[in-house]
C-alpha cells in the first residue's frame, strides 16, 4: 500500500469508519492512517491487536471503539468520542455491512429489519451525526459503500441488494441537501472483494470462474483495490465531485 496517491490535505483530517477493522475496512484504516489522518474506526469487538499492528506498520495509531451499528445511539456516541479525540469529523467512511445469503421465500419480518439496520439504516443515521461538525468545519466527505450486486440484478441475497440501492438513492439525495453546506456525498460501489469472509464463506472455485468471466480485468479484487478509490473521494482530488456512485469492480458493470 506504500505506492498510493498522497493526498495532503489528508494529513491530519478526523475520518470516521465504520467496521474498520476487518476486510476492505481495515485496508481502509491503513491507508488514511499513511495519509497521515487521524482516524477512529468502530466493530463489533474489541481491537487492541489491530491497533498495535497498525501502530506499527504506520507509525500512527488508531481510535477503535466498540460499536454495533444497528445501536444508533451507541454510533452516535462514538462519533461523539472520535470527534472529542480528533475534532470534527471532517471524512466518514460508512463501510460495514453484512451480505448473508438468503432466498426471498425464507425471509421473515426480522430479518429483513435485521438486514436492513446494518445494511442502510446504520448509513442514513451516521450521516445525520455528522453534518453538523462538517457544517462548523466548512464541510466533509462522506462514502458510503455500495455494492455492484444489485446492478447486476444477482439473486441470492435480496434483502442486501434492495439497501444497496437504497444506498445509492440516499446518496444523491443527501448530496442535494447539504451541498451549499460544503459538504460532499458519495457512493462507491465494489464487486466481489476477495476478503477473508469471502474466501471461507462463498467463494467457490464455480463461482470465482463465473465471475472472472464477467471482469474485463483478469485479476480478482482484494481489499486494497478498494483504497485508492475511497482516498480520492474522501480529499480535495475530488471537490467538484458529489451524488455519484464510483464503481472499482475489474470492469463487470457499465456504468453512464
Amino acid at each position: 500500500m506504500n505506492d498510493m496517491a498522497t493526498y495532503p490535505d489528508l494529513s491530519g483530517a478526523s475520518v470516521y469508519i465504520t467496521g474498520g477493522g476487518s476486510g476492505i475496512g481495515a485496508s481502509l484504516t491503513e491507508g488514511f492512517l499513511r495519509q497521515g489522518a487521524k482516524v477512529a474506526y468502530v466493530q463489533r469487538s474489541a481491537s487492541d491487536a489491530f491497533m498495535d499492528e497498525m501502530e506499527a506498520a504506520t507509525g500512527n495509531r488508531p481510535l477503535g471503539l466498540v460499536c454495533d451499528i444497528t445501536d444508533t445511539e451507541r454510533l452516535r456516541a462514538t462519533m461523539a468520542e472520535a470527534a472529542e479525540a480528533h475534532g470534527p469529523i471532517t471524512v466518514l467512511v460508512n463501510n460495514a455491512a453484512n451480505d448473508q445469503r438468503h432466498t426471498t421465500l425464507e425471509v421473515d419480518e426480522a430479518f429483513w429489519d435485521w438486514s436492513q439496520s446494518i445494511n442502510l439504516k446504520a448509513y442514513f443515521f451516521g450521516c445525520q451525526a455528522v453534518i453538523e461538525g462538517m457544517r462548523k468545519a466548512g464541510g466533509g466527505s462522506i462514502i458510503n459503500m455500495s455494492s455492484i450486486s444489485y446492478m447486476m440484478g444477482n439473486s441470492g441475497y435480496p434483502a442486501y441488494t434492495t439497501a444497496n440501492g437504497g444506498i445509492t438513492a440516499m446518496t444523491r439525495s443527501l448530496a442535494r441537501e447539504f451541498g451549499p453546506d460544503a459538504i460532499r456525498v458519495n457512493a462507491l460501489a465494489p464487486g466481489w472483494v476477495l476478503t477473508d469472509k469471502q474466501l471461507e464463506m462463498w467463494a467457490s472455485p464455480e463461482d470465482l470462474d463465473a465471475h472472472m468471466a464477467r471482469m474485463c480485468l483478469k485479476e480478482h479484487l482484494k481489499p486494497e483495490d478498494i483504497v485508492g478509490g475511497v482516498l480520492f473521494l474522501a480529499s480535495r482530488a475530488s471537490k467538484a465531485m458529489t451524488g455519484q456512485c464510483m464503481v472499482i469492480d475489474g470492469g463487470v458493470v457499465t456504468t453512464g
